[in-house]
């Protein structure tokens, strides 16, 4: 079945044949956080005026990905850009405001001569895997630049779930003095046990979770997002919305699926289970290329079938791949915040690294990252 979600699956809502939307109120509001986590502290991300553009907002202006706003503002000069597209988001970053990466000497202030030893501003960085999808490189991004902003430096580790390499990982970042913290991440949303060796180190969990540690986590918004993108839908007068969920063992497939069921309750909307499938898509190297396959094959299983999108059946997506704005016709999707999330890990870490060390872990914090709306042509207003 094809699909255009990364993790979880796809929203269809056919335009024909289907029961009058009439007296269906569509809710203004994202559903409360997740309640399976009663003692967890949860935020959403701030909304403007309240909170400063992020890349995700440039990249929407601008019409790109968030790895390519990333590579233009950090000044990479090895990547395959236009010089109109560097122009476009410049330009769409000084209009929204955006504080733009630091560009003089990357040199680290030293420490001040009153305070004897190195100065800590060394952030380690340990993820499972890095290679096999842009998401945790575009969290790697968010990291480097609000640790950058701090006078501070990021070293990656990856480790490919191999126990071993992840405790000499561990071993190295820990001998060294400069060390400030770790980011603990995972490529996919999970739960997670935190090594016994980080019990002595500032830590955040970044994209997992430790029900075992009271630790700053940082995770996506998954519940509110399924609820956000169905509730889309609905305000766009579709009520009859079909679901392509991923694989059901994923914390990210059930989370999703949970918001599109929740907002089709708030709406008075009847839960079809003949209208949800579960994805089928292989995991580890080829699962990102697979997706992208996904993405087009939904449109072009469509195609086939007679239907035109999104004249006969809007689509929804989810994850703002790349491949999305290249689609025909372009796909609208729920957008992975990885960007916002890696730099939330780092704040996080420099505020738990800040306390006295019998103040760490007194309590565990968990910030959900909303899933923003990147709206473009496959849904279509009834």
């Amino acid at each position: 079945m094809p699909s255009a979600w990364v993790e979880t699956g796809t929203l269809f809502a056919d335009n024909q044949h289907r029961p009058p939307t009439a007296g269906v109120a569509p809710p203004t509001q994202p559903p409360d956080p997740d309640p399976s986590h009663p003692t967890v502290s949860t935020r959403k991300a701030p909304t403007p005026p309240e909170r400063r553009p992020t890349m995700t907002d440039v990249a929407k202006a601008a019409g790109v990905s968030q790895s390519t706003v990333s590579m233009v503002l950090n000044n990479m000069s090895g990547a395959r850009l236009s010089d109109t597209t560097r122009a476009k988001v410049l330009s769409v970053a000084v209009e929204l405001g955006y504080r733009l990466p630091r560009r003089e000497s990357a040199d680290i202030a030293p420490r001040s001569a009153e305070a004897p030893g190195p100065r800590r501003n060394l952030i380690g960085y340990l993820v499972d895997e890095i290679s096999t999808s842009p998401h945790p490189v575009v969290s790697v991004d968010g990291a480097r630049d609000a640790a950058w902003e701090h006078d501070c430096v990021v070293s990656v580790c990856v480790t490919r779930s191999n126990v071993d390499q992840e405790a000499a990982a561990i071993a190295a970042l820990k001998a060294h003095p400069q060390l400030l913290g770790v980011v603990y991440s995972t490529i996919f949303t999970r739960a997670a046990t935190l090594p016994e060796a980080l019990r002595d180190v500032p830590t955040v969990l970044l994209n997992c979770h430790d029900e075992h540690s009271k630790l700053p986590t940082i995770v996506p918004g998954e519940v509110a997002g399924g609820h956000a993108g169905t509730d889309h839908l609905i305000a766009a007068g579709h009520s009859r919305i079909g679901f392509i969920n991923g694989e059901p063992w994923m914390e990210a497939a059930k989370d999703r699926l949970k918001g599109y069921r929740r907002a089709l309750a708030t709406a008075d909307l009847p839960f079809d289970p003949a209208l949800v499938r579960d994805g089928d898509w292989m995991s580890g190297g080829g699962f990102d290329g697979t997706l992208a396959l996904m993405a087009l094959g939904a449109l072009e299983a469509l195609a086939q079938l007679g239907k035109q999108v999104p004249a006969d059946v809007s689509v929804l997506g989810y994850d703002d791949q790349e491949i999305s704005r290249h689609t025909h016709p372009p796909l609208t999707t729920m957008v992975l915040p990885n960007y916002e999330m890696g730099r939330a890990a780092v704040e996080a870490l420099l505020a738990e690294a800040a306390l006295e060390p019998e103040q760490r872990g007194s309590r565990r914090s968990l910030i959900k990252i909303d899933c923003p709306l990147v709206e473009r042509e496959t849904v279509k207003r009834r």
